[in-house]
């Protein structure tokens, strides 16, 4: 059952009442009696299971792996490469 935040126009006192989606909204302050407002939060989320980080998409059948450069050996990659004129 969800816990839903109300804070007093009046006397700002906030306080939380647990109940069902289905029921009213709370209308007065607990403290004073005075009109309440419904107060929003972000909601927390928690991300469970494979796929919700970088290194879970990366695996064995990653095609980027297979069209990778192959490494150069010696010498500067890219750069032409330079003769025997000495």
């Amino acid at each position: 059952m969800p816990i839903y935040e109300y804070q007093c126009l009046e006397c700002n006192h906030k306080f939380e009442v647990k109940q069902s989606m289905n029921d009213e909204p709370v209308s007065s302050c607990e403290k004073c009696g005075k009109p309440v407002r419904k107060l929003y939060n972000a909601a927390g989320i928690i991300f469970k299971g494979s796929g919700f980080y970088v290194n879970d998409y990366k695996g064995k059948s990653d095609k980027s792996a297979e069209t990778a450069q192959p490494a150069c050996s010696g010498g500067c990659c890219g750069c032409p490469a330079t003769g025997g004129a000495e």
